[in-house]
């Protein structure tokens, strides 16, 4: 069994449905790009995988996932302009939940917002550099790996908070759920 199995299995997590949270439509376009800058408070612009440059001296980056967080997928394949998602749990160091847009067909459609998506690290050295995703369709984690940059934190490069645009309780870490507790005042 692969070490991500091994993982689950030992946390009991095999036993539970994996399968993510439909919670529909994304509001707006159902790109994943507005939806991430709204629930995670990071003001980035542009296409998903640019956010890993324009980071660069704004927020803090890295290769550690964080609740609120967000991980930036580089430009590949079919995924032109990469994709972004946000943490909503650490499972372990190599296993997150994330919470995104626009990444399963869900009902034949895409821009549905996806909550508590298992995502686990498959690089070869822990870093968070190439990813699989549970896809909807599969009912399980996808059959594609997919590149990363790493993820970019709610704080500034220096160390500081940055002050997130519309910050809420929930957003600045005072809620246990605060990406589920975002999404409940969205739907």
């Amino acid at each position: 069994m692969r070490r991500a199995g091994c993982v689950l299995l030992c946390l009991g997590l095999l036993a539970a449905p994996l399968r993510a949270e439909r919670v529909g439509p994304a509001p707006g376009t159902g790109e994943c790009v507005p939806f991430a800058r709204a629930i995670s408070g990071v003001r980035l612009y542009g296409d998903a995988w640019s956010w890993w440059d324009k980071a660069e001296g704004v927020y803090a980056r890295g290769a550690r996932p964080e609740v609120g967080a967000v991980l930036v997928f580089r430009a590949a394949g079919a995924m032109r302009l990469g994709h972004v998602a946000v943490v909503s749990r650490v499972i372990d160091p190599r296993i997150v939940m994330v919470t995104h847009a626009n990444w399963s067909r869900i009902g034949g459609q895409r821009g549905q917002i996806e909550r508590d998506v298992t995502m686990t690290d498959v690089s070869d050295r822990g870093d968070w550099s190439r990813v699989k995703v549970w896809y909807d369709q599969n009912d399980g984690l996808g059959g594609s790996t997919y590149p990363t940059y790493g993820f970019i934190y709610g704080r500034a490069a220096g160390g500081a908070r940055v002050q997130l645009a519309h910050a809420s309780p929930e957003l600045t870490g005072t809620d246990p759920d605060i990406i589920g507790s975002v999404i409940d005042t969205i739907r």
